[in-house]
């Protein structure tokens, strides 16, 4: 595995500027952000207003923590458009999340906004090791969903070469990175899984794939998926983070030099870290809710968005905007199993330190009488005779109960036996709702 290294002209100043330089940068657009939320939107002029704050009032960063949250309910009441900052007429782009829970959320750009994230979706790839002379494999889906949308214009601006080819189609996918030997893909964790089992179905070696760098993004994963992952295709594992309604993918980044963290460009989204519970911002390197504000977003600006991930910031390594940890999980997605707070993610882990299973899973909750229940459907790499089957579930039970807390019945299921995701890998079934 070689890693690509990094050529320190080509960044943009602002990445490696002084933390006193991105203050300054962040306080001018902050104000102008504030300005243009209470100006030229209903909504955002009624929450300040009720919260007793003007745009006026933000004079320094410690300010923002007088201005009100805005939630994911806030777009959603106001769908589809009300949140927009911005005439129809100047709108150029309509995105939308998958609506899994209620209505959909939707995001509005103008031409600004898409230049803004071509932008530092192009410095999200160069910071994982992309160049002009890289071909970008694009497997996030096309659509409403910003993934593949987003991607696409990134690695153009940067000047690669793309092969727009959506999710799904595995066979069809190893077969073109077969044949026009793309150096970098873009796609969720879980189907570069599903796709590293179709390049060893195909004899797609690892030695023989050209694929250096992998960006992977959409959904929380663990550092056992990354050594997964690297282990099986042989390219270098980067971690990407974003949600449509900040900007899409591109809001941070890991560097390829470092891969302790993503980078956050903080000259477009300013990120605090939040007490869940008691809603107060705490201290860098402390864990919590992660919240942003955008700072040039035209279309649709962002006022102390909560975003539900877990994480926390730290100092910057490889470039001067501090870090976020990877996400370990999100507070609306966190699963209560008999009283006791219950990740996908904290399973995960369980789950790719036995070789014996795969890291193809979904966990089923049910309500039996007035108890829950956890059921783990995972599969193994190799199901040997039944009590070999009863064993690897036994392993796996004894170690959710003791590393979590939790009871779980683990189902043993063959290989494929787990639905393949073409997107977003949907973890979590919760029979109770």
């Amino acid at each position: 595995m070689t890693v690509k290294k990094q050529n320190p002209q080509n960044l943009d100043r602002i990445e490696i500027a002084s933390r006193d330089e991105i203050a300054h940068v962040q306080t001018e657009r902050l104000r102008w952000s504030l300005a243009r939320a209470y100006e030229h939107n209903p909504t955002y002029k009624r929450k300040f207003d009720e919260t007793g704050v003007h745009p006026d009032d933000f004079r320094t960063l410690d300010d923002l923590k007088k201005f009100p949250f805005t939630t994911k309910e806030d777009l959603r009441v106001n769908y589809p458009f009300g949140m927009f900052a911005s005439p129809m007429r100047d709108v150029v782009r309509i995105h939308a999340s998958s609506g899994t829970t209620g209505r959909p959320t939707v995001v509005g750009y103008t031409q600004h906004d898409i230049d803004v994230w071509s932008q530092v979706m192009a410095r999200s790839i160069r910071a994982a090791g992309g160049t002009p002379d890289d071909i970008v494999h694009v497997s996030y889906g096309y659509g409403l969903f910003t993934g593949g949308l987003g991607a696409h214009y990134g690695a153009e601006r940067l000047g690669a070469a793309v092969i727009p080819m959506s999710g799904g189609q595995s066979e069809k996918q190893v077969q073109l990175i077969r044949d026009f030997r793309p150096t970098i893909i873009m796609v969720t964790p879980s189907y570069m899984l599903a796709l590293a089992d179709e390049m060893d179905r195909q004899g797609l070696s690892k030695e023989e794939c050209s694929l250096e760098v992998g960006i992977f993004g959409a959904e929380p994963w663990t550092e056992d998926m990354r050594a997964e992952i690297e282990d099986r295709t042989g390219l270098e594992a980067v971690d990407i983070y974003g949600l449509s309604e900040i900007m899409g993918p591109g809001v941070a980044n890991e560097c390829i030099e470092t891969k302790d963290g993503l980078h956050i460009w903080e000259d477009h989204f300013y990120p605090e870290i939040i007490d869940p519970e008691t809603e107060q911002p705490v201290e860098d390197g402390e864990f919590g809710e992660l919240v942003f504000t955008t700072l040039t977003k035209e279309a649709l600006p962002m006022i102390r968005y909560r975003t539900r991930d877990l994480t926390r910031l730290l100092p910057g390594t490889a470039r001067s905007m501090r870090r976020m940890e990877k996400v370990t999980g999100r507070s609306d997605d966190m699963m209560i199993i008999r009283g006791v707070n219950v990740f996908p993610t904290q399973i995960e882990e369980l789950i790719l330190k036995d070789p014996r299973l795969s890291p193809h899973y979904q966990l089923e909750i049910f309500r039996e009488g007035p108890l829950d229940k956890l059921i783990v459907n995972v599969e193994a790499r190799n199901v040997g005779e039944g009590a070999e089957e009863v064993l690897m579930a036994s392993d796996l039970s004894h170690h959710i109960k003791s590393m979590i807390g939790v009871s779980a019945e683990v189902r043993i299921k063959p290989e494929g036996g787990i639905e393949r995701s073409m997107g977003k890998a949907k973890r979590v079934i919760d029979h109770r709702q």
